[in-house]
């Protein structure tokens, strides 16, 4: 099998035209995360306190999956204006309290 160098050099030019498209891709990608969790970030500072916004981000670092979670669920109660703003580290407390609340413990008996 032997190819010609000019479809070699074809077929490297295809490889390197679909290498940079992809890089391309990943970082218009990247981009538009970061724009959106830069959006969601200015939202979260005129939602939150100060406090309030300190402790969401100390449980980012413990949990992160549900303080994403947590954070996108203010972001639509106070659009939907059924939180009060800005919430308070004392009325997140509350929030949390009732969201660890609705945790089922499940207990194992040996017998």
């Amino acid at each position: 099998m032997s190819d010609s160098p000019s479809e070699i050099d074809a077929i490297k030019q295809r490889k390197m035209a679909e290498m940079q498209r992809r890089i391309a891709e990943n970082e218009q990608a990247e981009q538009e995360k970061k724009e959106i969790e830069s959006q969601k970030q200015n939202l979260l500072r005129v939602i939150l306190t100060p406090e309030a916004r300190s402790r969401l981000n100390n449980l980012k670092i413990v949990r992160p999956e549900f303080a994403e979670q947590l954070e996108l669920q203010l972001i639509e109660l106070a659009q939907q204006r059924r939180l009060p703003v800005p919430l308070t580290d004392e009325q997140l407390k509350k929030i949390l309290a009732e969201l660890q609340g609705r945790k089922r413990d499940i207990t194992i008996t040996r017998m």
